[in-house]
Formats: C-alpha cells, sequence, structure tokens
C-alpha cells in the first residue's frame, strides 16, 4: 500500500458528467484536482446515452422536470449554471447543439465521444489529473480538515491525502459500466440520510395471463397518453416481448409504485366517439377495425379484438357499444408487474436526501469538505437531457466551493 499526501485541492470520486464538469470548473478557478475513475475510460455513461448520439441537456430545463423528495432544491444549481451556459460551454468547444422534439439537444454530429472529448482535453489544458482504472474503496475522515480515500489500481491499493471530496459516482443502473452504490455507502457510512432507491427510467414488464398478449404485440409502437393518479406523458409507447417500453412509459417508470396500474391513452389526438358518430352519419358500412387501421398498424389492430367489435359494422353499434369501444381505446388499464431493473434503467431515483446537503455548494452539513453531486443525489430528471444539465450544474457549483 502507498500513501500520497496529496497536493490536490479535492479528490473527485468519479469521472462522468458531474466530475469532469466539477474538475474543469475547479481548474478555471486555479485549483487542482484528482478525478479517480474505476473504468479505463471516463464517461462511460455519457458515451452512450442518447443511443451513442448524448441528449446533453434540454431547453425546457425547470423544477417541474424532476423527481425528489424536495424539487426546489435544484434551483440554486440550475440557476447558478443555466442551460444557456450548457450551451455555450460546448459551444466554445465546437459542439452546436440541434433539437430533435420536446426541447432535447442533441450535438450535431449525433456523437457522444464528442461530448467527452471535449470534457477531457478541457481537463488536460487546466492541468487537472483524471486517473483511469481506479476503484475506489473507501473515505475515512482524518482529521477536522482532511479525508483518507483509498483506491486500488492495477492491483496495488493506494492511499491519498486529501482536504475535500466530491462524491460524482453515480447510481446503480448498469452495473456493467462501473455504475455502484459507492456514494450512497459513503453517505450511511457518515450518518447521511438516504431516499430509498429505486431504477428509473426503466421499462415496464407484464406477466401472467397478458403477457402473450403484449409479447405477441412486439415491436409495435403507438403515440399514447400514459397516466396514473399523479401525472401524465404524451409520447411514443413500445410494445416488447416482455411488457412496455418507450419514452412515454420510461417516463412514466420515475412515478410508477410497484401494485399500481396506469392508464394508456392510445388514441389521445382524437374522440373515438366522435369519430364513430362521423361514420354513422356517413352510413357506418366500415368495420370497426378498419376504423382503428386509420391509426394503428393491423397487428394491433387484430390484438384489440380481444376487447373490441373490431369485425362489426359501425352502422350496427349502440351508443353503448361505441362508449365501451372508447373506454377501452382512451383508457386502456394495465397493471405493470414490475420494471426490468437497474441494468435496463437510465437512471436511479432517490439518494443522498437533500436535507442534508448545502444548496448553495451541496457540502454535506454535517461531515464538512465532503460533496455530493450528480445522480447519487435525490434529483431524477426527466428523459430528455434533464439529468445532464443537472450533473453539469451540480458539478460546477461544487467547483465554485472546493
Amino acid at each position: 500500500m502507498t500513501t500520497e499526501d496529496s497536493q490536490y485541492d479535492a479528490v473527485i470520486i468519479g469521472g462522468g458528467a458531474c466530475g469532469l464538469m466539477c474538475a474543469i470548473q475547479a481548474g478555471l478557478r486555479g485549483k487542482l484536482t484528482l478525478v479517480l475513475e474505476r473504468n479505463n475510460q471516463p464517461g462511460a455513461k455519457i458515451r452512450i446515452s442518447g443511443g451513442g448520439r448524448c441528449n446533453y441537456t434540454n431547453l425546457y430545463t425547470g423544477l417541474e422536470n424532476f423527481v425528489s423528495a424536495d424539487p426546489s432544491f435544484a434551483e440554486h444549481a440550475l440557476t447558478r449554471w443555466t442551460v444557456n451556459d450548457t450551451l455555450e460551454f460546448f459551444a466554445q468547444q465546437g459542439i452546436i447543439g440541434k433539437e430533435k422534439t420536446l426541447g432535447q439537444l442533441f450535438p450535431t454530429s449525433n456523437n457522444a465521444k464528442d461530448v467527452v472529448s471535449a470534457l477531457t482535453r478541457l481537463m488536460h489544458r487546466y492541468g487537472q489529473r483524471l486517473q483511469t482504472g481506479s476503484k475506489a474503496l473507501s473515505v475515512e475522515k482524518q482529521t477536522d480538515r482532511s479525508f483518507v480515500i483509498s483506491y486500488e489500481r492495477m492491483g496495488v491499493v493506494h492511499r491519498v491525502v486529501t482536504p475535500k471530496v466530491v462524491l460524482a459516482s453515480g447510481g446503480l443502473p448498469v452495473a456493467k459500466l462501473g455504475a455502484s452504490d459507492f456514494a450512497i455507502r459513503i453517505a450511511r457510512q457518515f450518518g447521511l440520510d438516504i431516499v430509498p432507491t429505486a431504477p428509473a427510467l426503466v421499462p415496464l414488464t407484464v406477466t401472467g395471463k397478458d403477457a402473450d398478449w403484449f409479447a405477441a404485440l412486439s415491436g409495435n409502437s403507438v403515440f399514447c397518453r400514459v397516466s396514473n393518479q399523479r401525472i401524465s406523458f404524451e409520447e411514443n409507447i413500445l410494445f416488447t416481448h416482455w411488457g412496455l417500453s418507450g419514452p412515454a412509459i420510461l417516463q412514466i417508470s420515475s412515478y410508477w409504485r410497484p401494485g399500481e396500474s396506469i392508464a394508456l391513452d392510445l388514441l389521445p389526438t382524437h374522440s373515438l366517439e366522435a369519430l364513430i358518430k362521423e361514420e354513422r352519419a356517413a352510413g357506418g358500412k366500415r368495420l370497426v377495425g378498419q376504423l382503428l387501421g386509420d391509426f394503428y398498424p393491423k397487428r394491433l389492430v387484430e390484438a384489440l379484438g380481444r376487447f373490441l367489435p373490431v369485425q362489426t359494422k359501425i352502422a350496427s353499434l349502440g351508443k353503448l357499444d361505441a362508449k365501451r369501444i372508447a373506454e377501452t381505446i382512451h383508457r386502456f388499464e394495465v397493471k405493470p408487474a414490475g420494471d426490468k431493473g437497474y441494468d435496463k434503467a437510465e437512471v436511479m431515483r432517490g439518494g443522498i436526501a437533500t436535507h442534508e446537503l448545502e444548496r448553495e455548494t451541496l457540502e454535506a452539513k454535517s461531515v464538512r469538505g465532503l460533496y455530493f453531486g450528480g445522480e447519487c443525489v435525490d434529483m431524477t430528471g426527466w428523459l430528455g437531457g434533464y439529468n445532464f444539465q443537472w450533473a453539469w450544474a451540480s458539478g460546477y457549483l461544487i467547483a465554485q466551493a472546493i
């Protein structure tokens, strides 16, 4: 074991979005940091985000786009480091944003590696040290003014002494990328409260008697309004061989709890009762299935025959029949059995309770010199670049204090 008396102003554990931004911003202030990254390359989640394209922020970021016991906690960070700051920061590195839908911004190159390259290039420019292949093992308070961090690199355990520690090691999703509960464990070690964690932005599973019905529709995508008692989202859903996915499902998953049902409005832009009435006025010669075929793939129409009289002429429908058909389409109830877990989740819900942290610095109130940023904090953004904006903002905020 080797021990190094640090010349660093802070050691940052985690070379992801928050950690890299923190190191860069600290460097701009003339501070020296060491970033310990367990993978052989930094920015693993950045590289795979958005299908390798990296949805690096959202133009419409606001507090309403975050799930937390206290979403207002993020206001200071998001005000100090705004979406415009993110746009300008990356534009200076030649990365120009291109809006896809709903404010989601991607690099015009559609290449997440460009984002990682820009961050690592700035790290080196400002003299910050990035050490990959370094797995943090422990964080111990040595005195009132210093911490000892133990980490393993190439089979050798090293110790580094530092006055300040930044936990930016992410959450539990995608273990194969090195995700872990390290920040949560350190927070518990120091007696900090943890909001219960769970997978978020994650596909939902369907089992039991309905499983085959969903599996048979695997690959079909439909624009839909997905809702529960707390919130609703209008985007595509995707039927899969194990249940439901797609943007609207990932969004609602952050608000879904085991045992609850969700409602699918399979035709949110029309009133099916009104469409049936129009068909009747025109003679009602078409079948119910033919009307539905104006909006859905053939396979979905056939599958809906399990619940609806798709082979019945519209002229033959009574008012109650029309109402029942409309209710089925506009409020198709699904009771998910569960979710696909952390390996399929985009992010983690829950984490270090915000009341344990100073909102101006993200420093632990009870452990001076210890900071938490990014995904390990109880601040979970919606799908669409919000989590990256929180990562950049929290990294920036911490850098102003170290």
